[in-house]
């Protein structure tokens, strides 16, 4: 099989911070928030193309950002429809995300709540 060369996955995007690169000189933190900030904005560009809001898909968003970011986060995300997994609920709560249903996995097994 042979590689595709052209497409979305070959995409460089490139970030900066004060003139410096992200991926190069950016903390943890910075680059998730980097990411996050490219994943907002196609968000709205989406619904502002189609009238619609895509559904968000975060995994352990979390964990590599500071407080600040993380509320920042969560009250920006509170219009969209968004699957998140995480370790904690905590955060979540104490920033009024309704949380409609969620899954715990103990011990391998998956139970619903």
């Amino acid at each position: 099989l042979g590689t595709t060369t052209v497409g979305p996955h070959r995409d460089d995007m490139q970030f900066f911070i004060n003139g410096q690169e992200v991926k190069v000189y950016g903390s943890q933190g910075q680059k998730r928030t980097s990411a996050l900030s490219l994943k907002m904005a196609e968000i709205e560009i989406v619904e502002k193309t189609i009238g619609e809001k895509p559904i968000l898909l975060l995994d352990d968003v979390l964990s590599e950002l500071d407080r600040n970011r993380q509320n920042y986060l969560l009250e920006n995300i509170k219009g969209i429809q968004t699957i998140i997994t995480c370790t904690g609920l905590e955060e979540f709560v104490k920033n009024g995300i309704n949380i409609n249903q969620t899954f715990e996995i103990v011990q391998g097994k998956i139970n619903g709540n």
